[in-house]
């Protein structure tokens, strides 16, 4: 789902996936290259620092300082960003979505009945959103039943499910202010949920949960086909690790967290913190379980596999303390195995790539779009 989708007529060899989070900003460059997606370089800020709280933790930061703390990612030289031209994730948490029944009219009949449908899911004046929506795969579309034939008279045009999706106008409007004082050329505006699809996802029919982990929240997510089936946020995430492992060792933030990144879940030496961090996950994985049986119950699918994303998910161990966990597969995203780069950078990818899912997938996007 796009948001203000604009075409330039210039064409760039390089592209920009930006995604601005509540604890770092992310940047990934790709360029095309005989069809393929070849990673140019990325980067990561830490926004901690501008709020005056330890890396890692989450913060809520003006417009002001995310547009500082973006100018300086950009800016450095180990990073080396070489275009302007982008794509821009807006927060799930910054969204309305719901799937609603429409008749399976034409494109043009639908863009103009859905925003009148929409004011019955939307709890602010449609004038103050932007809407986008888009109709799930055929495959997925039913016929009316006797019922909707007796109520409607149009009961004989089959019906399909259409996503809808609506963002807040000072939402887009907070979002293009970043992208023009920091000299940013974006095309679009995508909700990372969709960019994190395209990063991590093939075309399997087959549902799929995947598990965001960021820094204050976990995002769950069932995707079928391309179509948010079940969403979910818990208010958890990677800074309740680094808050559990202070309290239980009687340590500095800044040293739990550095702790954390280093250790994760993995036993060594004497400092084996696998218990405290499964104390603190136990209820992360409960909540994603609790999900899981209600998806069972009221689609009677169970996933085929949980894939997981986000920064907290870059932790060590942290896939094989989720199995343990899990009645499905677990696996983590590599939205990096989407692009070809040097053979010695393929282990460090494949370790922090499920944190630059949105990023990848916003770059990917673009290469899309310009041909």
């Amino acid at each position: 789902m796009s948001f203000l989708s604009n075409l330039f007529p210039k064409k760039n060899v390089s592209v920009l996936g930006v995604d601005i989070g509540s604890s770092a900003i992310k940047i990934v460059q790709l360029r095309k290259k005989g069809g393929k997606a070849i990673l140019e370089t990325y980067g990561e800020l830490a926004l901690g620092p501008y709020a005056n709280v330890e890396i890692g933790q989450a913060t809520n930061l003006p417009t002001e300082k995310i547009i500082e703390a973006l100018t300086d990612l950009m800016r450095e030289k180990e990073v080396n960003i070489s275009t302007n031209q982008c794509g821009v994730a807006i927060p799930f948490a910054s969204s309305l979505m719901s799937l609603i029944e429409m008749p399976m009219l034409s494109y043009k009949q639908l863009s103009a009945m859905i925003p009148l449908e929409a004011r019955k899911y939307i709890p602010v004046p449609i004038s103050e959103v932007t809407l986008d929506w888009s109709i799930i795969p055929k495959e997925e579309a039913k016929p009316v039943d006797e019922e909707d034939e007796q109520k409607n008279q149009t009961a004989h045009v089959p019906r399909t499910d259409v996503l809808l999706v609506a963002i807040h106008n000072d939402t887009i409007a907070r979002f293009q202010e970043i992208v023009r004082k920091t000299g940013l050329e974006s095309r679009f505006f995508e909700i990372e949920i969709f960019s994190t699809m395209r990063a991590v996802l093939d075309q399997d029919s087959a549902p799929v949960m995947i598990l965001d982990m960021g820094a204050a929240t976990t995002k769950l997510y069932v995707l079928e086909r391309g179509i948010v089936r079940v969403s979910h946020t818990i208010n958890r995430g990677a800074q309740d690790v680094t808050t559990t492992i202070s309290k239980s060792m009687g340590i500095s933030i800044h040293d739990a967290e550095v702790l954390k990144r280093s250790v994760g879940t993995i036993p060594q030496g004497g400092n084996d913190i696998r218990e405290i961090v499964s104390l603190s996950l136990a209820y992360i994985f409960a909540e994603t379980n609790q999900v899981i049986l209600n998806y069972q119950r009221k689609y009677n699918k169970t996933p085929s596999k949980i894939m997981l994303v986000g920064g907290g998910s870059a932790l060590k161990g942290i896939a094989e303390l989720a199995q343990s966990n899990f009645q499905i597969p677990v696996v983590a995203g590599d939205p990096f195995g989407k692009t070809e780069a040097p053979a010695f950078l393929e282990e460090v990818l494949r370790t922090t790539g499920p944190e630059f899912a949105v990023a990848v997938g916003l770059a990917l996007r673009e290469l899309q779009e310009i041909g």
